[in-house]
């Protein structure tokens, strides 16, 4: 069984670990774009564009699923790349966990970058998940970017940055970009405050992950003895991780598998 998983950089490595959690014996096959990143400022047409790319080079390795680990890619290239790869290849979008999150009944706050806080289509998930929950937006510029290259200042400037637009009583917060999944840990750190209740932080890749194995009619077998084998691409390129990816857990959980040239 192979998995495919696309992003711009480093965003795919909490679905691609899920995946390595749910089944340790998939191979997986990480499509990446650094040449082009970041895309958020991208117009959507060459973000569909850099997205097929980056997918037709993961099709060549004949996944049996796609999850396109992006907000961004999934908001402007999910149509095109169904189109493209659909039926032979599902492909699995990724939005911002709302619904969970509005679950517990609020306040939440929706950390996302700035493009995506702008869209349209965040706040139809908002009005359609979180009706009569009050939800905050929170814009992070340039958190994605700092945890692309694991610049640990960086990364504590913006999630300080956001937590002073966070509002005190929120109980929940989406972590609206899956680059911040990587850095869950320290957001939540930074949001805790003494003698409350534990924050809950709301992710997309463990979701994505399952529905990925449920669309393929593959059962979740985490205790398995095999390993799966890592292929990654880079703009199409066999690669191996960059080092970046071993900074975060995530990427260290897959970098004794990895294979470059197989």
């Amino acid at each position: 069984m192979r998995i495919a998983v696309m992003d711009v950089g480093v965003g795919l490595l909490p679905a691609a670990a899920a995946v390595r959690r749910l089944r340790p014996d998939a191979d997986l096959i990480l499509s990446s774009d650094p040449d082009g990143m970041p895309w958020g400022p991208r117009a959507p047409e060459d973000i569909t564009a850099r997205s097929l790319a980056i997918a037709e080079a993961a099709a060549a390795y004949r996944p049996h699923a796609l999850i396109v680990a992006c907000n961004t890619a999934t908001l402007h290239a999910l149509p095109a790349l169904r189109a493209r790869l659909e039926p032979g290849t599902p492909v699995i979008g990724t939005v911002p966990a709302v619904g969970p999150a509005a679950v517990s009944g609020g306040p939440v706050a929706i950390w996302a970058t700035p493009a995506a806080i702008a869209s349209r289509q965040l706040h139809d998930l908002i009005d359609k998940f979180a009706h009569g929950v009050r939800v905050t937006t929170v814009p992070c510029p340039g958190l994605s970017d700092a945890v692309e290259h694991a610049d640990e200042a960086a990364i504590a400037g913006a999630i300080a940055d956001a937590v002073e637009r966070t509002p005190d009583d929120v109980r929940a917060v989406v972590l609206g970009c899956t680059h911040y999944e990587l850095v869950a840990d320290r957001v939540r750190a930074a949001l805790q405050r003494a003698d409350e209740p534990l924050l809950a932080l709301h992710g997309s890749a463990a979701a994505v992950a399952s529905q990925a194995l449920r669309r393929i009619g593959a059962p979740t077998t985490p205790h398995v003895a095999a390993e799966g084998r890592l292929t990654v691409l880079l703009n199409g390129r066999e690669a191996g991780l960059t080092s970046a990816a071993s900074a975060y857990v995530e990427g260290r959980s897959l970098a004794p598998v990895a294979e470059v040239g197989q």
